[in-house]
């Protein structure tokens, strides 16, 4: 499916989970690897505000781009951040959502306030 480029310009987001290895095959704890650079993937939850509404979301980054410095509850930047919807059959049912995934996860600032 096509990956769909979220624009965060206007957005907070804040660090509520901190970047921990993204797993591939919970029985054998296989890590989950970049398709094309074999490089591992590591996966982040973050609180998603826009325009008054929030959402929670797990974010999937390279290893390379998660920076040092990340404190939780602190806001971040997702540079690159893209919006792939998915559907699947697992044990006979359907299932669908949407997977996140950027570039990196750097250290951001809260969007400056208009009209105080």
């Amino acid at each position: 499916m096509r990956s769909i480029r979220v624009d965060a310009s206007a957005a907070t987001i804040l660090l509520t989970e901190a970047p921990e290895m993204k797993v591939k095959d919970r029985q054998t704890g296989e890590i989950a690897k970049d398709a094309l650079s074999g490089e591992s993937l590591m996966k982040i939850g973050v609180v998603y505000i826009d325009a008054g509404e929030s959402s929670l979301i797990q974010v999937t980054v390279p290893e390379s781009g998660v920076s040092e410095g990340l404190t939780l509850g602190a806001p971040v930047s997702l540079p690159g951040l893209v919006a792939r919807p998915w559907e699947s059959v697992f044990n006979g049912q359907q299932r669908h959502g949407i997977a996140y995934r950027a570039t990196a996860v750097v250290p951001g600032v809260f969007p400056a306030q208009t009209g105080a």
